[in-house]
């Protein structure tokens, strides 16, 4: 027989049992109110993962004793929601949870719109981005926010304490917790990831054991694999995924986006970091990397999850396959040193432009020549300031693309930049 993780062993049925959040479970808070008085409105809890908004939904739901519906937002669509509103038509006062609502987009979103305004649905969202920005003003106006708090010290230290008091399993090992930071700091002030970690390292303890952050620290770096949208791991696994990309490995590169959707990620997080690998890493070897970026970026912003994960599949996938040269990026940052280090420097006389009697009289403009005048476009001419000339800040790599641009440029401009 298998046994529910932790967290959902250890979810509280009433408001009296949650841990924090007492500006809106205490006696007489608004939302406390409400639940007691069966007046719930549809409502969006805004805070940080894991202080207790899936929990809380759940309490409204065993306190009201109403059909209770509850969606991801990451793997559900407009079908579902339309299913869940079609039943919820012959429910009286059925609620509809999603969490991380903020991941529909206005399609998914405005599908919601008419069930609430008619009353058919109660909805209640989770969301850790701020409604303002990422939930539809016209369903935002319908809906109540409540802000939860991020979780203190002191608060998840008594929720350690009263899940090895009270979870029967772990009553069973007698365990004794002697030290908390490491437990902590491991799982950021997320509740839900604080039991997830206390059951992996209990689960590995025997009897009798005592927990200490030594063994904490040696128990999550060999069995742990997190993903921490605010933490290190973040910074960790968009790394992998980029150099995974940069190294033309597509297998890599779809592994650690596979990781940072299942983890949560923000979507156009992840666009926008393959949209400035195109040009960073791709550059001119293949223009049309950073237009399918782009294009990807877009998509994205507009479609959201679940679907958004095969458009970053692509994109991904097509990135890594790509030739690479980082030409573009290294001309811009000897260009900006040269800068820095040379100061504003005059602009050539030649290159000015003259809109006045008086800068033509002082030969602002003169002796300038029109590329498009001359044969093939072009002409020699300086376009550095006098102490720059000659200098190369872009120099083409060897790739089919760049091959092309740099014959084309060492035809015209011959020794000067050494192309």
């Amino acid at each position: 027989m298998s046994v529910a993780p932790l967290a959902e062993r250890m979810r509280p049925n009433t408001l009296d049992e949650l841990v924090g959040q007492q500006h809106l479970s205490g006696k007489g808070s608004i939302l406390r109110t409400a639940i007691e008085q069966g007046k719930l409105p549809s409502l969006i809890l805004w805070g940080p993962p894991g202080v207790g908004k899936t929990t809380i939904a759940n309490i409204i739901a065993h306190t009201l004793q109403v059909p209770f519906y509850t969606l991801s937002a990451i793997s559900a669509g407009v079908k579902e929601v339309r299913g869940v509103i079609e039943d919820a038509k012959t429910k009286p006062g059925t609620i509809l949870f999603i969490d991380e609502i903020h991941r529909f987009n206005k399609g998914q979103q405005d599908a919601l719109l008419g069930a609430v305004e008619k009353g058919i649905i109660r909805l209640i969202g989770a969301t850790t981005e701020n409604p303002s920005f990422e939930v539809n003003s016209a369903l935002l106006s319908r809906c109540q926010v409540y802000v939860l708090k991020a979780l203190d010290k002191k608060e998840l230290v008594q929720l350690l304490n009263e899940v090895l008091k009270k979870d029967k399993v772990l009553q069973q090992k007698n365990i004794e917790l002697k030290e908390t930071d490491a437990l902590l700091t491991i799982s950021g002030g997320d509740a839900r990831k604080l039991l997830n970690l206390l059951e992996l390292v209990t689960d590995v303890l025997e009897k009798n054991a005592v927990i200490t952050n030594d063994k904490v620290m040696e128990i999550a770096q060999q069995r742990i694999a997190l993903y921490d949208k605010k933490g290190e791991q973040h910074y960790d696994i968009i790394s992998a995924f980029i150099k995974s990309m940069r190294g033309s490995d597509p297998n890599g590169a779809v592994y650690w986006l596979a990781r940072m959707i299942e983890g949560g990620e923000d979507v156009k997080f992840i666009a926008r970091r393959m949209l400035i690998f195109a040009s960073e890493d791709i550059g001119n070897a293949n223009p049309n990397a950073l237009l399918l970026a782009t294009s990807t970026f877009q998509a994205v912003s507009m479609i959201g999850y679940p679907e958004s994960r095969i458009i970053l599949s692509q994109c991904a996938t097509y990135l890594a396959g790509c030739a690479k040269s980082n030409a573009a990026y290294a001309a811009i940052g000897a260009a900006l040193a040269a800068v820095k280090q040379t100061g504003n420097l005059p602009v050539p006389l030649h290159l000015r432009n003259a809109p006045t009697k008086l800068m033509k009289e002082m030969s602002y403009g003169k002796d300038y020549k029109y590329a498009h005048q001359f044969d093939d476009n072009f002409t020699l001419q300086e376009y550095l300031p006098d102490q720059l000339k000659g200098t190369a800040f872009y120099m083409p790599q060897k790739n089919a693309r760049e091959e092309e641009m740099r014959k084309f440029l060492k035809e015209r401009w011959k020794a000067k930049y050494g192309y």
